[in-house]
């Protein structure tokens, strides 16, 4: 990222449900606050964006059934479409990640993952591979077949990480940078029913944390980056025990960077809740829970300085933020600024 990161955020919504597409606000560093400057729907449904390391493109997946995904060039006056969507032949691309000259997509309803070379200009080659996953899990209303929801390079970029809901697992793959192939290394089973949906590291990057949509609660895993291999050793639940978690589905969740506390985005609850991490990384703990500030958050983001917290609330149509507790972690709700259909934020 360049000095200026953080300066801009951009925020992805559904246009098929009155999203402005991707909406370029201004962050105002001081105090966290949002100003929307402009947007542009040249894409339908970008509903999940990863800017660039140097702050030069953002990438944004199309999340239909026929799904695409899209680089934009990062301009004064707002993304710029570089170029018509490339196919990424599957169906409802719902994340997407930038890794050894490639993107890579997490493709829901075909349970796949498909991989794209990154050309010097910034502009996405053809698809190069799709790697299909195979499998089911017991929520037959859910699981009845793969459903891919997220994919993420491990901290040292030799290995890349795909969360299926649709298995109740996690696939440790091998990317070839000549070819964009992945091979996987191992598929990770977790608690069967779980609905593993996203997935983070802890800063040391030897654990990770993956947060489960089909029943509340964060996977606690260890982290081996030399033999790939990812373990899991507890689960935390994301609200108090006398609270229902029947109509309760997270999202996403974050870490901070300094490795103490996680905050997760639970819809229809309408919370965060934050966790409490030992020095360990391997026991997380329910602090409290505080309501998002909207209804259905579907993303939740941190600010590069860690200073601030953003809850992208679809059903609501607007991103709230948050200051952070230096000390308890605890979120304060600053302000918010509406975003139809909102359903993620970024920054750059």
């Amino acid at each position: 990222m360049t000095t200026d990161s953080g300066r801009r955020a951009y925020i992805g919504s559904f246009t098929t449900a009155g999203g402005l597409g991707i909406t370029t606000a201004a962050v105002d560093r001081e105090t966290g606050a949002l100003t929307p400057l402009h947007s542009t729907d040249a894409v339908t449904n970008p509903s999940y964006l990863a800017p660039s390391p140097d702050g030069r493109h953002l990438y944004a997946v199309s999340e239909t059934a026929d799904g695409a995904a899209a680089a934009f060039a990062l301009t004064p006056e707002g993304p710029a479409l570089l170029a018509p969507a490339v196919s990424v032949r599957g169906a409802a691309p719902t994340h997407l990640t930038l890794t050894a000259g490639h993107l890579v997509t997490a493709n829901y309803s075909s349970g796949s993952v498909s991989t794209f070379p990154i050309r010097a200009d910034g502009t996405l080659g053809d698809v190069a591979a799709v790697l299909t996953h195979r499998g089911g899990g017991p929520r037959t209303d859910r699981q009845e077949a793969p459903h891919a929801h997220a994919v993420l390079p491990d901290p040292g970029g030799r290995w890349l990480l795909s969360v299926d809901l649709g298995t109740d697992s996690v696939r440790v793959c091998a990317l070839d940078a000549a070819g964009g192939t992945l091979t996987v290394h191992a598929e990770v089973p977790l608690r069967p029913g779980s609905g593993p949906r996203h997935l983070a590291f802890h800063p040391r990057g030897d654990r990770a944390y993956v947060v489960n949509e089909l029943d509340p609660t964060v996977t606690v895993c260890r982290w081996d980056a030399a033999r790939g291999t990812l373990t899991p050793v507890g689960e935390t639940r994301l609200l108090p025990d006398t609270e229902s978690v029947a109509e309760t589905f997270p999202s996403e969740l974050v870490v901070s960077g300094d490795g103490r506390f996680i905050w997760t985005a639970n819809r229809g609850h309408d919370s965060i809740s934050v966790l409490a991490l030992d020095p360990a990384g391997d026991t997380a703990t329910l602090v409290t829970t505080v309501p998002c500030g909207g209804h259905w958050p579907r993303d939740l983001a941190l600010h590069p300085t860690g200073r601030y917290l953003y809850a992208a609330n679809e059903r609501s149509g607007d991103v709230t933020w948050f200051t952070l507790d230096p000390h308890t972690g605890i979120p304060a709700r600053a302000g918010s600024v509406p975003a139809p259909a909102a359903s993620c934020v970024v920054f750059a």
